[in-house]
């Protein structure tokens, strides 16, 4: 298939958009779409990523993830890239779900390895090549294991960079040393784009050589996240001194709330819909935090707001 020229990312924010849902817990609520996009949009990011974890991608129908496609791209309207998690256990599906990016104007796609089975990586790298021969947007892998069971090892990601649809990688793993190899051993190809997920070694990764982070508290405070890429860029490590703690209480006092693997995406979708951006409806299997662990979630974003305040 024909690609786009010119796909390299250049860098910065992109904040793994939450899927906003309707009371039902199952439909698109397409007014928190549009207010969650123009917030993070009037932030300054630099891309936007949807359905990808904190989107709950595995979670949605084929014909929500459609809908969140095209209204995303609809309403973003190029003014930042879009990226769309076409994660899957088929590979049929992925592409298909390319060709409605494609057509709807997304920039990019992204893919972590199809999980359930346990591919090896002679296995994996087969299946990204051909994945990547098959699909109309340039790709980037995104390393998932806590997730998916299967680490991209470090020489695959090299023998995939040189496919010229691959065009970076997300890491997720929160191994900085992997993270480093990879920065390292990339040195040569500055157009590969090097992204990290966990928003709390975002500066660290930059200063690295990495291009950016995929953080989730972007969702809420774009400005902050913004600002700390910004001074990692600039090597400016005093700002980032300041700043650090911000992303530090966030995920202490947001997405560490109750005793679940959802905590995440329960105190962010909660911290949302304090702020009064979208409802805090969550699909299945999840469920929205209960009424005391929401008044936590309450409390400590307002606090965090108003501690925002000072800086932005």
């Amino acid at each position: 298939m024909s690609v786009k020229t010119n796909t390299s990312f250049k860098g910065g924010i992109i904040p793994p958009m939450v899927t906003p849902l309707l009371s039902d817990n199952l439909s698109l609520d397409l007014k928190g779409v549009n207010n969650l996009l123009e917030h993070v949009i009037s932030g300054g990011v630099h891309g936007v990523f949807i359905l990808g974890t904190t989107g709950e991608s595995t979670s949605l129908s084929y014909k929500t993830r459609a809908q969140l496609i095209n209204e995303s791209c609809k309403i973003v309207n190029n003014r930042i890239p879009v990226f769309v998690g076409i994660t899957d256990t088929s590979i049929e599906e992925s592409i298909d779900l390319a060709i409605i990016a494609q057509k709807a104007g997304a920039s990019y796609v992204v893919a972590a390895p199809p999980y359930y089975y346990g591919l090896g990586q002679e296995e994996l790298f087969k299946y990204y090549w051909r994945l990547a021969d098959a699909l109309p947007l340039p790709l980037f892998l995104y390393n998932m294991p806590s997730h998916t069971k299967i680490n991209i090892d470090v020489k695959t990601v090299i023998r995939l960079s040189e496919h010229p649809n691959i065009v970076g990688l997300k890491d997720s793993s929160a191994n900085t040393v992997y993270f480093q190899n990879l920065c390292f051993l990339l040195k040569s190809k500055p157009d590969f784009s090097l992204i990290v997920g966990p928003e709390e070694i975002t500066a660290e990764t930059i200063l690295m050589g990495g291009k950016g982070g995929v953080n989730g508290g972007a969702n809420m405070f774009p400005k902050l996240y913004v600002a700390i890429y910004n001074a990692a860029i600039a090597k400016d490590l005093k700002r980032i001194e300041i700043l650090q703690p911000l992303v530090m209480d966030i995920t202490t006092s947001i997405y560490t709330l109750g005793s679940y693997g959802s905590s995440y995406l329960k105190g962010l979708k909660g911290a949302l819909g304090t702020l009064g951006i979208i409802q805090p409806n969550i699909a299945p299997p999840f469920s929205c935090f209960d009424e005391k662990e929401m008044t936590e979630v309450e409390k400590n974003i307002k606090r965090i707001e108003k501690e925002m305040t000072k800086f932005f």
